[in-house]
């Protein structure tokens, strides 16, 4: 008998999946304490959570037996991801089951945001009639700009055409043919700022798109935008926010979410009449959270009892002795696919994958796969697993191409992956050392041997004395430690390029002046 956890709040549908299955013993407590799910966890071989739940490595350690975590949900920032995969507990999320919803709220925002329909709701209630205050904005004709066309946002761009909206939108990691199937005209960020008369956010919060509205963007857009967000919280910075609207740039903002969640009682915004929010609901609707939950339990039974895996965040769908073979090079495409991602410029178009040597003969779908999800998922976040990134990279217009080769090259195996865009081309090459030890070993036309892990930094330089020593020297004077530095050129006195590993990730200050010193062409700041 397989015993299975459920310890967030969750439809009932849940535990009718699990009934399903006689196999499976389910229970469910919720609002258990970190040491009283600590206390128990040891009995489980499953656990069905929400995001209340906090799966610490901690609570990992304590479950002995556990084998499998499923998230009715997309967002798992609440699983330590790294910790359950050292001790082998798959971590499942369910990532289609309130897409739907979400945009229907995107939409809703907006609609509520052009009519002031909460404002004159209170108003009216408070035995009001300010029928002259609140004169609202047809959507009809407007422009609304769309940053982020994966799968939320392609169905509020879907919506926005029915509601005879003129729609442009801002990704740059979509194909133009993507973007002609959805009958959107792909913009810049700078002319959808320009041009959008509402702006909805549907991208995930990650280092690149941390504050991406702010001070700046704001000063480039229409006088009297609207901004709406049902993504995460942080991608707008909200004192900025709160400038904008009282200047009069912003004419009003809708809000599902904030960078801290709920928000403190002093956030500007919730002083604002011109702000409406909503305490994170995009996700809220019976249906979705019927969905979700039984997906999960689905998902989970199906597991424990088939060994079936889907939507899984840390594994691929392969056998166990299969699994063992290729781990190791799994590890090492996916943080190449990871890299590739945080160095492309433009709209990624095709993915070649070369295999050579040795790993030829193995079974390469996975790490297909594997090195698909790990350029998607700086891009996508949470909603990339190994299940559905050769979907998402279709639905993305992404040509994907495999080659095999048994004739090894300068290596016994070797893994070349090279990402094509409208901006260019990029290569990077892998292998393992030993047999378990990942290294990338070329990147574009520069040999090296760097650890695909931790943060790194990105050099091209021209090939100059000094330019070392400026740059250790600088990473000294802003107390940002290296752990190793590699280094590779195309020939004396030409191009170079440095990848320094730093214990810690640096300011944004500090990659200015980085790009300042002599000789250095650009930097990018990897995280792995």
């Amino acid at each position: 008998m397989k015993r299975v956890l459920i310890s967030d709040k969750m439809s009932e549908k849940a535990i009718e999946v699990f009934k399903r299955f006689p196999e499976v013993q389910v229970d469910y407590k919720t609002g258990l304490k970190p040491e009283e799910l600590k206390a128990i966890i040891k009995d489980y071989d499953g656990l069905a959570i929400r995001s209340s739940t906090k799966v610490t490595a901690e609570i990992i350690e304590a479950a002995t037996n556990l084998k499998v975590i499923g998230r009715a949900g997309i967002g798992v920032d609440n699983v330590d991801i790294p910790a359950a995969s050292k001790r082998g507990i798959i971590v499942m999320n369910t990532p289609y089951g309130n897409t739907t919803t979400t945009a229907e709220h995107a939409i809703s925002m907006m609609l509520s945001l052009a009519r002031d329909i909460p404002q004159a709701t209170a108003s009216t209630k408070a035995a009001k009639w300010e029928k002259n205050k609140y004169m609202g904005k047809e959507i009809t004709n407007k422009t609304i700009g769309v940053i982020g066309i994966g799968n939320i946002g392609s169905i509020v761009v879907s919506r926005a055409q029915g509601l005879k909206m003129n729609v442009i939108a801002y990704d740059p990691f979509i194909s133009p043919d993507k973007a002609i199937e959805l009958g959107v005209e792909l913009v810049t960020l700078d002319e959808l700022y320009k041009r959008a008369d509402f702006i909805s956010l549907h991208i995930p919060m990650t280092k690149e798109t941390k504050d991406l509205l702010n001070k700046d963007s704001f000063a480039k857009m229409k006088d009297g935008v609207m901004i709406i967000n049902c993504a995460r919280g942080g991608i707008i910075n909200e004192a900025d926010l709160a400038e904008a609207i009282k200047a009069g740039k912003v004419r009003g903002a809708a809000l599902d979410v904030f960078e801290k969640e709920p928000p403190a009682a002093d956030n500007p915004l919730l002083a604002l009449e011109q702000v409406i929010c909503t305490p994170h609901l995009g996700a809220s609707t019976d249906e979705a959270q019927e969905n979700v939950a039984v997906d999960v339990a689905e998902q989970i039974a199906d597991y424990l009892v088939n060994g079936t895996i889907r939507n899984a965040l840390n594994v691929p769908s392969v056998s166990g002795d299969v699994m063992k073979k290729i781990a190791p090079y799994l590890t090492l495409v996916e943080k190449m696919g990871a890299f590739h991602a945080q160095i492309t410029q433009g709209g990624i178009e095709e993915v070649v994958i070369e295999y050579s040597g040795e790993v030829a003969a193995a079974p390469v779908a996975p790490m297909t796969i594997a090195a698909l999800k790990g350029l998607l998922t700086p891009i996508m976040g949470d909603i990339v697993n190994f299940v559905n990134a050769p979907i998402m990279a279709k639905e993305r217009g992404i040509k994907v191409v495999e080659s095999r080769t048994s004739e090894p090259e300068d290596f016994s195996s070797l893994i070349t992956i090279k990402v094509k865009t409208s901006g260019g081309e990029n290569t990077l090459a892998g292998t393992l050392f030993g047999k378990k030890e990942p290294r990338i070993v070329k990147i574009n036309n520069f040999y090296l041997e760097a650890i695909p892990e931790g943060t790194k930094l990105f050099i091209y330089n021209h090939d100059r004395p000094g330019v070392i020593g400026n740059i250790g020297t600088l990473m000294g004077k802003s107390n940002v430690n290296i752990g190793t530095m590699e280094f590779g050129r195309d020939k004396a006195g030409g191009m170079a390029i440095s990848l320094l590993s730093i214990d810690s990730p640096v300011s944004d200050g500090v990659m200015e002046e980085i790009k300042k010193l002599p000789n250095i062409v650009s930097v990018t700041q990897v995280r792995l």
